[in-house]
């Protein structure tokens, strides 16, 4: 195994969390920006007010893409697990 194969397979797994996490992350901080604009135009600092829509849009999110983010991780441990005998062997 030499040290192309160690950045590739890292730069892979890099790239599938990214994609993973990239659609509950986006969806956290609009929600966010939207409800910190909101308390500063209505002066209203509640903390519950910007911690509950956001995490009801994570929970849109992962119900919405959650079968989308349960494949494609499925789908890269299953490409890793295929690939080991060609990379120890």
């Amino acid at each position: 195994m030499d040290p192309q194969q160690v950045l590739t397979i890292g730069r892979d797994g890099l790239l599938t969390l990214l994609m993973v996490c990239a659609p509950i992350l986006i969806v956290v901080l609009v929600v966010g920006l939207v409800v910190s604009i909101l308390q500063a135009a209505t002066q209203i600092h509640e903390q519950t007010l910007s911690f509950v829509p956001k995490l009801l849009g994570a929970f849109a999110t992962l119900g919405l893409a959650g079968p989308w983010m349960l494949s494609t991780l499925v789908d890269f441990i299953r490409t890793s697990l295929q690939s080991i005998p060609g990379v120890v062997g």
